[in-house]
């Protein structure tokens, strides 16, 4: 009985194994000019139905887009595209788009994200930066609210981009509060968050090399930057539920949605 036990569980491991390969397959898109780019779509909610496919893409940088890169956006039907960005950082390296796209920059807190870099040289722990800057509600609404303006406003037959500069830190934020107001469980949201890790590999690496001998810090304190941990998503999670009660208050009160626009979502990118 115990070795058909143990072939059965093998047997669903190695099927949850090939599931995640075709998953993230199905999830990355290649492009030659951005990193982290990918499909928010595949999700399951806490009352079994599954985020749509093709509809939410996020991403990093797309400054540097091909005109490969941009026939493969038109033929997803990519026309709205939200930038978390700064105004700094975006005047120094403009979205590329397609003719006609709908952009809209969401700078809130954005410009005070330098202050990272000048804390890690004065010699701050990496950990404890990343933390202190998930855990400042401050610009929370007024970065997100546009966001899910036009998650509410985007036309059926179109796609939308949203992204900061790595794809991580304010769109990994971004992405969890979507897929929180769609009824994702948390561990799925942290999950979507954690995966910047494995997309951007190749230049998380080559930051951390420029960080260390840039700045003198070790691998640790580079790391701890360049990539993301739960601690880190948690903390704005901790934070929200402090100042505002419950997530659902923070969606409620400071983003504005109602019940209405909430259904409306889920209506929207929910099958």
């Amino acid at each position: 009985m115990k070795k058909y036990i143990i072939l059965a569980l093998l047997a669903i491991s190695t099927m949850s194994v090939f599931a995640q390969v075709a998953d993230s397959t199905k999830r990355k898109v290649y492009l030659q000019g951005a990193a982290n780019f990918r499909d928010v779509g595949g999700y399951k909610t806490t009352d079994g139905r599954q985020v749509k496919w093709g509809k939410i893409y996020r991403s990093a940088d797309l400054s540097k887009l091909t005109d490969a890169d941009l026939v493969q956006l038109k033929s997803r039907k990519i026309a709205y595209d939200v930038d978390l960005r700064g105004k700094q950082e975006a005047q120094d390296a403009p979205d590329k788009l397609n003719p006609g796209m709908d952009y809209i920059l969401c700078p809130a807190g954005s410009d005070s994200v330098s202050t990272i870099v000048r804390d890690l040289a004065a010699g701050k722990s990496g950990d404890s930066i990343m933390t202190a800057f998930y855990g400042s509600t401050r610009y929370f609404a007024d970065r997100y609210k546009p966001f899910f303006g036009k998650l509410l406003e985007l036309p059926e037959d179109k796609s939308l981009v949203f992204h900061c500069t790595a794809g991580k830190d304010r769109t990994g934020i971004g992405s969890a509060l979507f897929l929180y107001t769609l009824g994702v469980p948390y561990n799925t949201i942290v999950e979507d968050y954690l995966a910047s890790n494995y997309y951007r590999q190749s230049e998380s690496a080559k930051s951390n090399i420029a960080m260390i001998a840039t700045l003198h810090l070790n691998e640790k304190q580079a790391k701890s930057v360049t990539g993301v941990e739960k601690k880190y998503l948690d903390a704005t999670f901790d934070a929200i539920k402090k100042q505002y009660g419950s997530v659902d208050n923070f969606l409620k009160n400071q983003i504005g949605l109602t019940d209405k626009d909430i259904a409306a979502l889920k209506a929207k990118y929910l099958q």
